[in-house]
């Protein structure tokens, strides 16, 4: 894969100084947006499929794109179920074309995660694990509110639980994730990593292009 991908570029050096006020905002402020009506219909999906191996763990790839780290952790952890989750059709359809026989504990949904999220905490549900493999990091300041853990779903994401790991190719992405998750009392650990099997594409071509990357691993068992 040639390496073309340009480095992340922003104005902003360090650490949001609005962070932490957003984040008792959305703390105190339940997130009341109306949930897409394809949301609701992959929620559905899921719960049918998830029926058939209730006893399973479950670990979600929320911006999963075409699926190439949904399918990859489902042959690698045949005793868990693996959702593939993106907001995308035309993206899933590629994955579909790409993987046209997915593995039996693998599924592709097209839902917006905040919705499905807010779905699956409002039905009791737990995640074992869970993975954001380079979001879209939303570089310029005034755009924090798009990043996850500035996010008003965020309170719902922490809900979820289980150890989230998060992977980006922008340090301050992943340096603000783990200062919020840090104030709410949970532990982990991040910094930079080189992947030797990647997840993505994404992944695979930063590499390519020299890129450093960045992960984070932290429980979302708070206390």
């Amino acid at each position: 894969m040639p390496g073309n991908s340009r480095l992340v570029q922003s104005s902003q050096d360090g650490i949001h100084p609005s962070l932490q006020v957003l984040l008792a905002r959305h703390l105190a402020t339940p997130w009341r947006q109306p949930l897409a009506d394809h949301s609701r219909l992959a929620f559905n999906s899921l719960s049918q499929w998830r029926r058939q191996r209730s006893e399973c763990p479950l670990w979600m790839d929320s911006g999963c794109g075409t699926g190439r780290a949904t399918v990859q952790l489902a042959e690698e952890n045949p005793d868990v179920l693996v959702v593939g989750l993106d907001q995308s059709a035309a993206r899933l359809e590629r994955g579909r074309q790409r993987y046209p026989v997915l593995p039996d504990n693998a599924l592709l949904l097209r839902a917006e995660c905040a919705d499905l999220w807010r779905l699956m905490v409002s039905a009791g549900w737990t995640l074992q694990r869970h993975y954001l493999l380079y979001p879209n990091p939303w570089p310029k300041p005034g755009h924090l509110q798009r990043r996850w853990h500035g996010h008003p779903v965020f309170p719902t994401l922490l809900a979820l639980g289980g150890l989230l790991e998060l992977r980006s190719n922008w340090s301050i992405y992943v340096d603000e994730m783990a200062q919020v998750l840090a104030f709410m009392g949970c532990s982990g650990s991040h910094g930079s990593f080189t992947a030797s099997s990647p997840l993505t594409d994404f992944e695979e071509k930063y590499q390519h292009s020299d890129h450093s990357l960045y992960r984070l691993t932290y429980s979302l068992d708070c206390g």
